[in-house]
């Protein structure tokens, strides 16, 4: 029986990046080459970055990655690397470049391609386009049509780019079709909580239904608001896990694949199979490294990789890494969120508003664990109406964490204002939050700090925000993190700290005291909210799952409540339309996910 050692790298990349991408594929290539793997993935749309969005309909973007994809080939060989088949994904374009009614204009193609011998020896475009979520694949592309088979080592290898693992038909029970010995899936799929769970099921039934062993290889890092967790996973034809890379860790993952021969070519099917796929099928080498004698297949997950990649990180266990709690999950998404977006953009430090109260000191722990604590800049700004308690919060939170801290008081500002301007109630409140907005944006504007918006969903979703004052910003770290859960992942945070044993980084105080905004005497946020835990319950049966007003009474939430609430939700959104973007951690975050026009009469009122 064939043994194919196969080498993973669940790695990140940068989108428009096209030069850098090459670069890293031909080092991680040159380090999985010298563990002597046989086979080596990388993520889908590798060369671009994911998801690239408008740019594939840029031909000038898609002619670059069409050319960087030969010249990577082409370097590959120069390098003495030409005998390793690689998988890479890149943008390509249709063969029939004819303008058809509902396709994009040029015909793009989330493709993907295997180097081989200086060249490349076979490509092949993504057959399921997923057109909902964050995705528009739709808009962008056009489906493959082929079912592509590589023979490497004497072992027939079908390739998937993942949403063709995640919708029924097409490649999987093509590969079955093609009697492939591997399914070898590269992928770019966002995290969302639980996710991982949801993934390794998949994975199973896919490769039970393909009929051989599954190795579904992800991306891990950040764009913009999406976040991407790794997780590879490789399963035998049962189901059985043979290997499960760590998430939000980048690396390599080598292992031995113990496989079925390949038929004879003269009798390896050919043809159209499932869902109209025609199979492509490309002989690379047909001599078999010799595994071991043992009847049936079988699949060894042990790691043959134990070296570190200079400057890219360690080679990962190729054993059964844990998935990490939900709450530890979650944070290192929003870690792992923020990092990608501030280094990707090239900034270096961010600026915090440190108001003593949860959300901030949340958002200021995640930016320490993301940026290191001494770029990670936060500014106490008080007013009249500020607690003590408040301000020694704020100061707490900068010792135990050594982030850089200053106090800038607003109250000559805002009494500046009020001379000039005759302003009462929720004007002369938000005036102050406006004021601290100004303050942030003028320290970074002087020295180039990135500002974080410290909003949570539940205040998103209700309009709980000002305008130009506390929603301002480049980036979001909680925007998709409801207030039940900032509380959680404060604690968590604590937690860990102890169990580590360091200082918590967020004073019990900022956790346990009732939120608010001090905008006024004695102000906290259930004179204008219900309590957290019913209005996040709420939310979550609107803003998450799409429930009516009716269903969600049904649910057992009083109705004037949830009246009140969903009108809330309703006329926030033009807010939200301008609030920076943020990471994405939940099914149906506010932005791409969940699009409801700004102008819109229709009222959920039961």
């Amino acid at each position: 029986m064939p043994r194919l050692r196969l080498a993973l790298n669940q790695i990140d990349s940068t989108v428009g990046d096209i030069d850098e991408n090459a670069e890293s594929v031909l080092r991680w290539t040159r380090h999985s080459a010298g563990q002597g793997a046989h086979l080596v993935a990388f993520p889908e749309m590798m060369l671009t970055g994911y998801p690239v969005e408008d740019l594939a309909l840029r031909s000038s973007f898609v002619e670059a990655s069409r050319a960087a994809l030969r010249t990577l080939a082409a370097r590959l060989a120069e390098e003495g690397l030409g005998g390793v088949p690689v998988v890479v994904g890149y943008l390509d374009r249709s063969a029939t470049d004819r303008p058809r009614y509902g396709q994009p204009a040029g015909a793009p193609q989330n493709s993907a391609a295997v180097l081989y011998g200086g060249e490349v020896a076979l490509s092949f475009a993504k057959h399921h386009l997923p057109n909902y979520g964050v995705f528009d694949e739709f808009r962008y592309f056009v489906p493959g049509d082929t079912m592509p088979v590589v023979r490497v080592r004497g072992v027939d290898v079908a390739l998937a780019i993942c949403e063709d693992l995640w919708q029924d038909g097409g490649r999987v029970p093509a590969a079955r079709s093609a009697r492939a010995g591997l399914l070898l899936s590269v992928n770019a799929s966002p995290y969302e909580r639980d996710k991982d769970d949801t993934r390794l099921e998949l994975v199973r039934r896919r490769a039970q239904e393909a009929g051989c062993t599954t190795a579904y290889l992800a991306m891990v890092g950040g764009q913009d608001e999406l976040v991407f967790d790794g997780d590879s996973i490789v399963v035998d034809r049962d189901g059985k896990v043979v290997a499960r890379a760590p998430q939000f860790s980048e690396g390599c993952v080598v292992l031995d694949l113990d496989l079925p021969a390949a038929e004879a070519w003269a009798q390896a099917p050919t043809g159209v199979v499932d869902d109209g796929l025609r199979i492509d099928r490309v002989v690379l080498s047909e001599e078999p490294v010799p595994g071991e004698s043992v009847p049936g297949e079988s699949v060894s997950g042990e790691s043959v990789s134990g070296e570190s990649v200079p400057g890219d990180g360690p080679a990962l266990s190729g054993g059964h890494a844990e998935p990490l709690d939900d709450d530890e999950e979650v944070y290192s998404a929003l870690v792992v969120g923020l990092r990608a977006y501030v280094a990707k953009n090239g900034f270096r430090s961010v600026l915090v508003g440190l108001s003593g109260g949860i959300d901030s000191a949340l958002v200021a722990a995640i930016a320490c664990d993301a940026l290191g604590a001494q770029h990670v800049y936060g500014v106490s700004m008080p007013s009249k109406y500020s607690s003590e308690h408040s301000k020694d919060d704020a100061a707490e939170m900068a010792r135990r964490t050594g982030l850089n801290y200053r106090t800038v008081a607003i109250e000559p500002m805002f009494d500046a204002y009020m001379g000039a301007l005759d302003l009462t109630g929720l004007a002369e409140e938000n005036l102050q939050s406006r004021l601290r907005g100004t303050l942030l944006m003028a320290i970074s504007n002087q020295e180039g700090h990135l500002v974080l918006a410290p909003g949570n969903k539940s205040e998103l979703a209700v309009g709980y925000s000002t305008l130009y004052g506390d929603s301002v910003g480049a980036y979001g770290p909680i925007k998709d993190v409801y207030k039940t859960s900032v509380f959680r992942l404060a604690e968590w945070r604590n937690r860990a700290a102890l169990d580590r044993g360091r200082t918590p980084p967020i004073p019990e105080n900022s956790i346990t005291k009732p939120p608010s905004a001090e905008l006024r005497p004695g102000q906290v946020d259930t004179d204008s909210l219900p309590d957290y835990p019913v209005l996040d319950a709420i939310l979550a049966l609107y803003v998450d799952r799409d429930r009516g007003a009716d269903e969600i009474v049904a649910a057992g939430y009083d109705r004037e409540l949830v009246t009140k609430t969903l009108r809330m939700v309703d006329t926030a959104e033009y807010k939200r339309r301008q609030y920076p973007p943020g990471t994405k951690i939940s099914a149906k975050g506010f932005g791409k996910d969940r699009r409801l026009p700004v102008t819109n009469r229709w009222r959920e009122t039961g």
